[in-house]
């Protein structure tokens, strides 16, 4: 038997430079130093103070930088306690917690980049996503929110478990002012808001090409700006390391980058094939089910299964749809021109996205009681333990039905009463 001899690789090849990159990742001592820098917490405080963001340690008193007083990072001038609560760090100032006392434990010094990096920074909650991407459904283009919904699952699902799988904190205060605290429980790497805004601003200017006449390098520049916008405000929260932001966006990118090939083969499956509504339906349901057990309650368990509800009932949605006939996409010869902004077509809007929201939040309150009531009724739990929704066996199910039945409404009902009411 004879062998043909392997070809050596070219020195210069993609390849070859993917593989010494690797290598000196791993040996470089400059380079693990460089992470670990990035991964520390005065990077996320410098930049913060930067921004006009100090923080208070004593009533009238703000806090310098670590090498202003040669101590090192993290020590507290005074008295006071300390708690480091798993990945969130509890700092107590005259026995008072963060968040815990009338008076802020931080100061502002310029409001106008406080109020953009917090703006900038609700673009990345899901609730945000959840309520502005049927928007794009209703006024611009059923695919459009359908490809956005997929990616964002996809990306927001991979970065929920790398959290709780790797396990690295966030920043710690001091010296970081922490402007967020819902989710200061849950660990650092990587940031999903970062994931989420790279992938939903480049899918959107990777597939609307194809739907819709703009101008791409308009696009690109929106996209950008959005996507550095929200990386940023991580890092002015004081929720997120340097590290943490950059991991979100390059895993974001990878995931689009290795899955983009099969976007319309998915579309295909999703759309026209008879298993799809048992497959959207089982597949996240069997994941959120399935997300790995912490030694404590965080909320990433039930943010994930709220985005995989979305997921299951909007692709179910989409599949009904098709079924009828009905996918209230655009007419005509694609692309179609964007539409033109007058007087009329924005109030039409704006009612279609102020109906729209409110038939969401509606079924969601009325899909949450009923479920809690049902799940607390079988597990024989009392209705006045708020504290009985975080268990799994609870809290799983009844965001998983109450965003399925959310995803359901915004795909089937919407804009059918859209029709009714003359809005389209």
């Amino acid at each position: 038997m004879t062998y043909t001899p392997v070809q050596n690789i070219h020195p210069c090849s993609p390849l070859s430079l993917c593989v010494c990159v690797c290598v000196w990742v791993c040996v470089s001592p400059d380079m693990l130093e460089l992470l670990a820098y990035l991964n520390g917490p005065e990077p996320v405080a410098r930049f913060q103070r930067r921004c006009g963001l100090f923080l208070v340690e004593a009533a009238g008193r703000t806090r310098a930088p670590a090498h202003a007083d040669n101590k090192p990072c993290g020590q507290v001038q005074g008295t006071g306690d300390h708690q480091d609560n798993n990945s969130g760090y509890k700092y107590m100032v005259n026995g008072c917690g963060v968040g815990g006392c009338s008076r802020p434990q931080y100061e502002v010094r310029n409001w106008l980049l406080h109020v953009l990096f917090l703006f900038s920074s609700a673009l990345g909650h899901e609730i945000f996503y959840i309520t502005c991407l049927p928007c794009i459904h209703w006024n611009l283009d059923p695919f459009l929110c359908r490809r956005l919904i997929n990616i964002w699952t996809l990306v927001m699902y991979v970065g929920q478990v790398m959290k709780d799988v790797l396990k690295l904190p966030r920043p710690p205060s001091p010296p970081v002012v922490k402007l967020e605290t819902r989710v200061d429980a849950e660990y650092g790497l990587p940031s999903t808001h970062a994931m989420a805004a790279t992938s939903i601003s480049f899918t959107i200017l990777l597939s609307a090409p194809a739907r819709l006449q703009f101008q791409f390098e308009v696009g690109l520049l929106i996209a950008v700006t959005l996507s550095c916008l929200v990386c940023l405000s991580r890092l002015y929260t004081g929720m997120h390391s340097v590290l943490d932001v950059i991991c979100g966006a390059l895993i974001s990118a990878l995931l689009m980058l290795f899955t983009y090939p099969y976007w319309e083969t998915f579309d295909h499956f999703q759309l026209t094939s008879r298993i799809s509504p048992i497959v959207a339906l089982a597949l996240p349901l069997f994941l959120s089910y399935t997300y790995p057990e912490l030694d404590h309650y965080s909320t990433t368990r039930g943010d994930t299964t709220t985005i995989l509800g979305v997921a299951a009932g909007s692709s179910v949605g989409y599949w009904v749809n098709e079924q009828l006939g009905q996918t209230f996409e655009p007419q005509g010869v694609l692309p179609v021109p964007l539409p033109t902004l007058t007087a009329h077509g924005l109030a039409v809007s704006v009612a279609r996205c102020l109906l729209g929201i409110v038939a969401l939040v509606g079924t969601r309150q009325i899909v949450k009681a009923l479920s809690l009531r049902v799940l607390y009724s079988w597990y024989r739990v009392p209705r006045s333990d708020e504290s009985a929704r975080r268990r799994r066996e609870i809290e799983v199910p009844y965001k998983f039905a109450t965003y399925t039945f959310v995803g359901l409404v915004h795909c089937i009902l919407v804009n059918r009463a859209f029709l009714l009411l003359g809005l389209f």
